[in-house]
């Protein structure tokens, strides 16, 4: 039986990889990716984000937040599953790739919702001296992504694993009656 893909749920998983490897290498790079450091030309994007989410600014690397990387460690785990996902589904149509793929994303999404947690129970420590404007521009349109689009995967590949399973509940028992007669 072939392994049920999706475009857009591929797509994700293709399109965000290299975004994601390349805010890992912000994260593991810092103070060298950081506005004054000599490889922050290939990071030019962070100068404002550093000033919006301090957690990726400088006042989280001077304090020795471990946050940052911790996240990135797991941002490197979330892209790997999602792109053996994309190989074991098209390549290799194993079965279980949907389990990848509804793995991945329940990380993002688990990671994202403790981002954002964590902001609001440390009364947004390093988020609150931003304008409205600026939060919402930079903050909560730019992440809210990494919450919507993962929680769609998660509940359409959790819908095809919870089909999957009734099937072989069902066929699992037909078989079992059969070797009763």
């Amino acid at each position: 039986m072939p392994v049920k893909t999706y475009t857009w749920v591929s797509l994700w998983f293709l399109l965000t990889a290299p975004i994601i490897l390349w805010d890992v290498g912000y994260c593991f790079m810092r103070p060298r990716s950081m506005e004054g450091g000599d490889l922050h030309w290939f990071w030019a994007a962070y100068s404002k984000y550093q000033t919006v989410d301090y957690v990726y600014g400088l006042p989280s690397f001077e304090k020795g937040d471990g946050f940052p990387n911790a996240q990135s460690l797991l941002n490197v785990v979330e892209t790997t599953l999602n792109l053996v996902y994309l190989y074991t589904a098209y390549v290799t149509a194993w079965p279980p790739a949907p389990l990848i793929g509804f793995t991945g994303a329940a990380l993002t999404l688990a990671k994202t919702l403790l981002y954002w947690a964590q902001e609001y129970y440390c009364n947004f420590c390093a988020v609150g001296h931003n304008s409205l404007e600026d939060l919402i521009k930079y903050y909560v349109l730019t992440s809210s992504p990494w919450v919507i689009v993962p929680a769609l995967i998660v509940v359409r590949l959790g819908k095809d694993l919870v089909a999957d399973l009734n099937f072989a509940n069902q066929v699992s028992m037909k078989t079992a009656l059969g070797k009763k007669k």
